[in-house]
């Protein structure tokens, strides 16, 4: 559930981004460049996800 819901998210936010930076530019909506470009992004959140440890260093610990 949570791929399904990471890509929607990234669809909605990239498509969003292309439109206005599209805008700005005076070039077309395209919807395929976003669904790739959302597609790339949510296998790269995944990837940044999988990289960052899940524990707390013994610092954070002690400063709670």
């Amino acid at each position: 559930m949570r791929y399904i819901v990471t890509f929607i998210w990234s669809f909605l936010l990239v498509s969003m981004l292309n439109y206005v930076v599209g805008s700005v530019l005076g070039a077309e909506f395209d919807i395929d460049t976003a669904i790739v470009t959302s597609v790339v992004f949510t296998i790269l959140v995944f990837i940044i996800g999988a990289i960052i440890p899940n524990e707390s260093t013994p610092e954070a610990a002690d400063n709670h």
